[in-house]
């Protein structure tokens, strides 16, 4: 896994101004997958219920293995949503305004694919930072 050998201090490492950390992108993701997942299950598309880049807070080791369990539940949460949909909602659309909010206008199938490409392009991120963080700190 990805995330497993990494540690608070890489999670919270920072590569320099108005970037995102680790950890950052982390519960970003948790919140989007959440968000996909009320969408899903009915609710009208809006943002993020704890926000679009959720505060760390502690950096501590258990508020980082708290955050890597929170991301895993949303993920497994979300499959369940996924397998209890019947196959004729994914060619629906989330909601009659393309754009607005992000993910709407869009068929729910699209939407799930967005989901998937953007824990993909975030995990590039966090393969990078993982990286530039290790050196940092050996320093």
């Amino acid at each position: 896994m990805l995330l497993e050998d990494v540690t608070p201090a890489i999670a919270a490492w920072h590569p320099g101004a108005g970037a995102h950390s680790i950890w950052e992108t982390v519960l970003h993701m948790r919140s989007w997958t959440r968000e996909v997942e009320r969408r899903l299950r009915g609710g009208a598309p809006g943002a993020p219920v704890d926000g679009d880049w959720p505060a760390v807070g502690a950096k501590t080791e258990k508020a980082w293995r708290a955050a890597l369990a929170s991301l895993d539940a949303a993920h497994a949460s979300l499959v369940a949503a996924v397998l209890e949909t019947p196959e004729a909602t994914f060619g629906e659309r989330v909601a009659a305004s393309p754009g607005n909010p992000p993910g709407s206008g869009v068929s729910y199938r699209t939407m799930l694919l967005s989901l998937a490409e953007h824990d993909i392009y975030h995990s590039g991120q966090v393969s990078l930072l993982k990286r530039l963080a290790g050196a940092a700190l050996e320093q």
